[in-house]
């Protein structure tokens, strides 16, 4: 079929990649024009582990341009896939959606359907369809929206998107939902016809329970830490019962990312709005952005400040397999230890370009885990990557210049921290000191 895709960051490029990998002709629509001449190159803009082999593979079926007209005009199928920003107040910002809409409505001149791919507010392709038939040029043509919610995460994007657990649809009418059905043909997973609202809140319940989940269970190792208990021990027997089962129980300093913060703050605007409250979601917002601090609390019992410290930090993206950095507790940590007046030394695989972005002058960024810990007075992990969790723990010890390592991640196993003379401190586990 013929597609075009409106945007091209992580859900819009990944789905329009994706799509042109099972056979159909997609043309990828972006304002930005360095942006375009990066993916004209077969490359892709955003780091996505594998996306840029997928592009080159099919390069014959993709088309990435600025021209929206040409894109959109002969389009069987037009997927919105471009960014929903929060607000201020929480809400999320629909203005370029609206502004793709309009192009629509003003380019096309053949029956096609609409997709609403951005995660956009209950009621939002409701009032999408009565925008385009508002602004609609050509009288002659049928233009029908449809919902269908992506469920993709960074770092495993195009596995989420190809294998994905289910594939929503949401429309009003049958023929939209014949098309999808034929766009979709040739991935091998449940399809789940709904009604557009429905759709609409599945994608938001959805990444809100999994928020809940991670805050739970942020608040149990909390606790663990005061009454004793492990919480590796405690999720791997909660883990077994099926009805809860062993994923996004891994205890940390909070999520981050395009989609937790964002979705959980929108629905909650949105029950407000609404003069409802979902208490549920509003205490899994208090107890994320809480977790955040909890590694310079923890600092606090070594160090009463930061003044003149050689602080190494280890990870500074939301989470490995990603340069993202939306939403990273490293934003919120990293600037407090700079106006305590630590040195930071930053390490990443991935993320020191973008960290470096926002701060170009007072970090030092190293190439090694090591040269970020060399002669460091405390060690603060923020992100698990995998070179972090391989990294051989008696470097910390002959390294630092005082080994404490405070592990927002629990990166390591408490029995080898016990066979090194580190002082250990991790999430919802007991302390490791050396004897």
């Amino acid at each position: 079929m013929k597609i075009a895709v409106a945007g091209t960051g992580y859900v819009g490029l990944v789905t329009g990649v994706c799509l042109a990998s099972k056979g159909h002709e997609v043309t990828c629509v972006d304002v930005d024009e360095n942006k375009v001449k990066i993916m004209k190159n077969g490359d892709s803009p955003i780091y996505e582990p594998g996306l840029s082999e997928l592009m080159k593979e099919h390069k014959n079926n993709l088309v990435f341009t600025t021209d929206y007209e040409e894109a959109y005009r002969e389009a069987e199928v037009i997927f919105i896939g471009v960014g929903t920003p929060e607000k201020q107040d929480g809400s999320a910002n629909l203005s370029y959606v609206f502004e793709v809409a309009k192009q629509i409505a003003q380019t096309v001149q053949r029956d096609c359907v609409v997709v609403i791919k951005s995660t956009v507010p209950i009621g939002t392709n409701d009032k999408i369809e009565s925008y385009i038939r508002d602004k609609q040029k050509n009288k002659d043509v049928c233009i029908y929206v449809a919902s269908n919610p992506e469920f993709l995460s960074q770092g495993t994007a195009v596995k989420d998107t190809l294998c994905a657990s289910r594939i929503v649809i949401g429309v009003e009418e049958v023929f939209p939902g014949e098309v999808l059905k034929k766009v979709y043909e040739k991935f091998d997973v449940p399809k789940l016809i709904v009604k557009r609202r429905s759709a609409e809140m599945i994608k938001y319940a959805s990444n809100d329970f999994l928020a809940l989940k991670i805050s739970y269970i942020n608040e149990i190792a909390n606790l663990c830490e005061i009454v004793g208990a492990n919480i590796e021990e405690v999720t791997e027997g909660m883990g077994y019962d099926a009805r809860i089962g062993h994923r996004f129980l891994n205890a940390g300093i909070g999520y981050g990312g395009s989609c937790f913060p964002k979705d959980t703050k929108a629905l909650n605007w949105l029950a407000n709005f609404n003069d409802n409250e979902i208490r549920t979601i509003r205490a899994a917002i208090e107890v994320n952005e809480n977790q955040k601090f909890k590694l310079i609390k923890k600092a606090k019992k070594y160090y009463d400040d930061f003044l003149f410290l050689n602080v190494a930090v280890l990870g500074c993206t939301f989470k490995p397999g990603t340069d993202d950095l939306r939403e990273a507790v490293s934003l919120v940590n990293v600037p407090l230890l700079l106006e305590d007046g630590a040195n930071v030394r930053i390490w990443d695989p991935v993320g020191m370009e973008n960290f470096k972005k926002k701060y170009p002058n007072k970090i030092q960024y190293c190439n090694s885990i090591e040269e970020a810990i060399t002669d460091a007075d405390i060690c603060l992990i923020l992100t698990e990557w995998e070179e972090i969790k391989n990294f051989d723990l008696r470097k910390y010890e002959k390294l630092m210049k005082k080994p404490i390592v405070l592990d927002g991640r629990n990166c390591y196993q408490l029995e080898e921290v016990k066979k090194t003379n580190i002082t250990y401190d991790s999430i919802g586990r007991y302390t490791v000191n050396p004897q």
